[in-house]
């Protein structure tokens, strides 16, 4: 299996409550997650630059790279038994006031931090990422997970920076 680098965004609006896609599309088809996507690496694409130009395709949210707090890098080991995932989680500065329109990658909903737990979510973001995020999104952590359908899911936080959280 080789690895696939891939970003999340979390973003909210003036509420608080969080903007979360419902996916169309593998992985995670049917399940809640932030928006976000895969890095071009062909293009030498940097996580900060992808998180910005996926945020304008799925949102149309023009983020220059210093609205965004890069908090978590994650290594998901086995993901779905088929890739390696390395994934960058930004939390992004700015709000958005309006819920965005319906893209191929599914729909939007505005999500209080409380229902998302309620939601259905994949497996390493309800045991491990939203965690991650109310820990240390003012910091930064960097973690592993196995996530071989072999083995019960494992998350180890490898190392964490403590920031003030906002």
């Amino acid at each position: 299996m080789h690895y696939k680098i891939s970003v999340l965004i979390f973003i909210r609006n003036q509420k608080g409550a969080f903007l979360m896609l419902q996916r169309n599309k593998s992985p995670n088809k049917g399940l809640w997650s932030p928006i976000g996507g895969k890095l071009e690496m062909d293009a030498g694409e940097s996580p900060h630059e992808c998180a910005a130009r996926e945020t304008f395709e799925e949102i149309g949210l023009q983020v220059g790279s210093s609205e965004f707090h890069l908090f978590c890098m994650i290594a998901e080991k086995a993901y779905e038994g088929s890739s390696h995932w390395l994934m960058f989680l930004f939390d992004c500065k700015r709000s958005i006031a309006e819920l965005p329109t319906t893209i191929d990658e599914g729909g939007f909903a505005f999500i209080s931090r409380e229902e998302i737990d309620t939601l259905p979510i994949p497996e390493t973001d309800r045991e491990g990422l939203w965690a991650i995020y109310d820990k240390h999104r003012g910091g930064f952590v960097s973690a592993r997970a196995n996530c071989s359908p072999e083995a019960p899911l494992e998350i180890v936080i490898e190392q964490a920076i403590d920031g003030t959280t906002k």
